[in-house]
């Protein structure tokens, strides 16, 4: 099977309906290629594949937009992507596919609603770690994420790399004001997504791009952030993943600061300055090992409740005794675990990622027979 012909069948068999990363490996597994999985798939009701003309069009969109397309399978995947369960079989990537595999990378994450102090921290931090031969890896949105790109930038003379990973289709900038920053990345550095091109933005999508930000980076270093922040969802995810995770410390009693000072009482690397974190990568150059082969860390779960915080009071599992075989509407499983819904997608996408449960039609979640 050629390399296109192996494209077009990924791509047919992720896309099908009620299929996601976990259940694309099992069929895989059980049925012993993706050329298999399809097959057998196109005779039932519930999965329903991309037509191969829809896959092939989608391959040809990629490259009117100067996309590439990666599989799983290819050399140029991201190492490091690589090393996590069930990591994204289809990738697209616009610009520098080097600035994938730096030997040192960090995340930087943090409020959306940040501070003018924060801004500039984040933008300082991301000049001198870009300057110290670390690529900065965010999610492009607004506040935190995109100084720490644009500090990036500036670095090297203005030559500075950084990659962005989204949560929309890497021809779906979001948000709008963000079309220049996402113009001058692909320069040096990179875009990625694992989602279909023309994807619009979706809430259900932002917990499995910060697992790929969490899964591309040495450590997570959060700058800005409250309790709610999906900036905690992606260390969270560092912390499953083995990684470093570190935070800029914030003035007490302020919302903005409350997610980044509880991330450091519980453990988080306290950063003054770019040295605590780049010291940490030269002593951890075993990151580049796949991750089981690391020591584990604590992972953190957050949930706020009247300001006080209670760690790990909701775990995953418990989402399972509200989640039926026949599947159960994700609003409802809101409204009945009183969660935010950041917390119940990240906890549905954990279930996910376990086996346990799978997406199906009509916005629901259903229990794996």
């Amino acid at each position: 099977m050629s390399r296109i012909e192996e494209l077009t069948t990924c791509l047919r068999l992720i896309n099908a309906q009620n299929v996601g990363p976990v259940s694309f490996y099992r069929m895989v597994n059980k049925f012993g290629s993706p050329e298999a999985a399809v097959a057998m798939i196109e005779r039932t009701e519930k999965y329903r594949p991309w037509s191969l003309s829809r896959a092939k069009e989608e391959i040809e969109m990629a490259k009117k937009l100067k996309v590439n397309i990666l599989t799983y399978n290819d050399d140029e995947y991201p190492f490091m992507l690589k090393q996590i369960d069930n990591p994204p079989p289809v990738i697209y990537i616009k610009g520098n596919l080097d600035a994938l595999n730096y030997e040192k990378s960090i995340a930087m994450v943090g409020a959306r609603a940040a501070s003018a102090n924060g801004r500039r921290t984040a933008a300082k931090l991301a000049f001198d770690l870009t300057e110290n031969g670390v690529c900065v890896i965010s999610g492009m949105a607004r506040g935190i994420d995109a100084s720490a790109h644009m500090g990036a930038m500036m670095a090297k003379e203005g030559t500075g790399s950084t990659v962005a990973v989204l949560g929309t289709g890497i021809d779906v900038i979001y948000p709008a004001e963000n079309r220049n920053l996402y113009k001058n990345i692909i320069v040096n550095g990179c875009v990625i997504s694992e989602f279909p091109i023309g994807t619009k933005v979706s809430t259900q999508n932002f917990p499995r791009r910060n697992r790929t930000i969490a899964a591309l980076s040495g450590g997570v270093l959060v700058v800005e952030a409250g309790l709610q922040s999906g900036s905690l969802i992606t260390a969270n995810w560092a912390a499953k993943l083995h990684k470093g995770i570190f935070a800029v410390p914030g003035t007490p009693g302020e919302a903005r600061a409350k997610g980044v000072n509880y991330l450091i009482k519980s453990g988080a690397k306290l950063v003054e300055d770019v040295q605590d974190v780049v010291s940490f990568l030269d002593k951890n150059k075993h990151w580049f090992e796949p991750y089981r082969k690391q020591p584990a860390q604590k992972v953190l779960v957050f949930e706020n409740k009247n300001d006080n915080l209670t760690k790990q009071k909701f775990e995953s599992v418990d989402l399972l005794s509200l989640i039926s075989v026949d599947g159960t509407d994700i609003d409802e499983l809101v409204r009945l675990s009183e969660r935010p819904t950041t917390t119940v997608i990240a906890q549905i996408l954990e279930l996910e990622m376990l086996g346990l449960v799978e997406r199906i039609a009509g916005n629901k979640v259903a229990l794996i027979k």
